[in-house]
C-alpha cells in the first residue's frame, strides 16, 4: 500500500491513499488533515468526515474553538514532528475543562493521535486519526509511530506549497480581519477590564490548566490563581468558568469584536 501513496503524489488522491494506509496499520474511525500557520485559522486540507459530523469537526472548529485546541496550541509552539496522543498534548484539566465538556465532547471521540509535519514557510500539517468507539493500543500506537519518517516524507513532497495558500485565502474585508485576528483575543481577553495578569490567568484557564498547573507557568502561587479568577469573575460579571467561556467565544463570534 505504500506504493500506491508514493504513485499518488502530486495528485488529488494523496490524501485518501495515505489515510487508507494508516487504516490498513490500524483502523480508525476518521481521518483529518489541518494546514496550520501561525496564529491564522486552520486549513481543512483533506478529512473524510459524513456531512453531520463535518460540522462539529471543521466548519465549528474554524469559527474560533480552534484556539483552545492542544494540537493547535502544539502546533504554533512548535512541538518536534512525531506522532502524539491529544492526552499528552492537553493542558492536567483538560478534561474537565470547558472547552472539552462544551465543544470537545460532541465529537463523541474515545481517542485521537496525530502526526506533526514541519513544512516549508513555517507551516505545518497536523494529520489526526480518530476513533470513536475505544483508545489506540500500545501496539497500535507503536505501529503507526514506526511511520512517522514515511509520513513525514510525503508531506513534506505532496504539501510543499502550503504555507502559500494561507495567503491565497486570507479574506480583505474587515470581517476577515477581525478572523485573523481572533488569535490574539486570548492575550487580549477582557482588555480594558482586567489586569495584564488577570487576562493572563484567563487565557490558561481557557486552556484547561488548573490553579496549580497555571501557577507554575506564571511563576505565582495556586492560591494567587484562584484570587485572580474569583477577580475575573466579578469583573465580568459572571459566576463560572462556563460563562467565561461563553463570553470568550462570544468575543469570536462577534463581528463588531
Amino acid at each position: 500500500m505504500a506504493g500506491a501513496v508514493v504513485a499518488a503524489l502530486d495528485s488529488p488522491d494523496l490524501p485518501r491513499s495515505l489515510a487508507d494506509l494508516l487504516r490498513h496499520v490500524a483502523p480508525f474511525t476518521y481521518t483529518v488533515m489541518f494546514g496550520y500557520k501561525g496564529t491564522s485559522p486552520p486549513l481543512d486540507v483533506y478529512d473524510d468526515f459524513p456531512p453531520g459530523k463535518r460540522k462539529i469537526f471543521v466548519t465549528d472548529y474554524q469559527a474560533g474553538p480552534y484556539l483552545l485546541d492542544p494540537f493547535f496550541l502544539a502546533a504554533t509552539q512548535p512541538v518536534a514532528p512525531g506522532l502524539y496522543r491529544l492526552r499528552d498534548l492537553a493542558p492536567d484539566r483538560f478534561y474537565q475543562g470547558e472547552y472539552y465538556r462544551n465543544y470537545y465532547a460532541q465529537t463523541g471521540l474515545a481517542e485521537e493521535i496525530a502526526y506533526f509535519v514541519d513544512l516549508p514557510g513555517k507551516a505545518s500539517l497536523v494529520l489526526s486519526l480518530m476513533r470513536a468507539e475505544k483508545p489506540f493500543t500500545q501496539k497500535e500506537y507503536t505501529a503507526l509511530q514506526a511511520l512517522v519518517p514515511f509520513v513525514a516524507a510525503i508531506a513534506k513532497r505532496h504539501w510543499a506549497g502550503l504555507s502559500r495558500q494561507f495567503r491565497k485565502t486570507a479574506e480583505p474585508t474587515v470581517a476577515g480581519r477581525q478572523r485573523r485576528a481572533i488569535a490574539y483575543e486570548l492575550g487580549r481577553f477582557g482588555d480594558g477590564i482586567l489586569t495584564p495578569r488577570e487576562r493572563e490567568v484567563a487565557e490558561f484557564t481557557l486552556k484547561g490548566h488548573s490553579a496549580e498547573s497555571t501557577g507554575e507557568v506564571l511563576g505565582i502561587a495556586a492560591g494567587t490563581v484562584r484570587i485572580h479568577r474569583r477577580n475575573i469573575y466579578a469583573k465580568l460579571n459572571i459566576n463560572s468558568q462556563g460563562e467565561l467561556f461563553s463570553r470568550f467565544l462570544g468575543t469570536l463570534m462577534d463581528p463588531a469584536g
